[in-house]
């Protein structure tokens, strides 16, 4: 298998991901909304990070009325973890590039 890119999309969408909760779990739309991103950016790459199984998905269950059911993204332990892991070597790599700030 391919070695996922990290564009500047896929890492709005894991960072999206990345902060969903239990509680407050995410779904495309609002993937779409805290990603700033249109939806034929965000589910292509839904589905890449679904074949490589760091994302899981589950249709609501619950009522939703006047609205179709909403399909829920979260992360696997191993995408939480591969997730963190890319996000933080990439921060470390613009860091040492001089493109971020030391500030966390």
């Amino acid at each position: 298998m391919t070695t996922l890119r990290l564009t500047k999309p896929t890492i709005a969408v894991l960072a999206a991901l990345l902060s969903a909760t239990e509680e407050e779990p995410t779904w495309g739309l609002k993937i779409c909304r805290d990603a700033d991103l249109g939806p034929g950016t965000v589910y292509p790459i839904l589905d890449r990070l679904t074949e490589r199984g760091w994302v899981a998905s589950q249709e609501e269950t619950g009522p939703h009325p006047g609205r179709p059911a909403r399909r829920f993204y979260e992360l696997t332990d191993t995408g939480r973890q591969q997730a963190a892991d890319a996000l933080q070597k990439r921060k470390l790599s613009r860091f040492s590039l001089g493109l971020e700030g030391n500030d966390g």
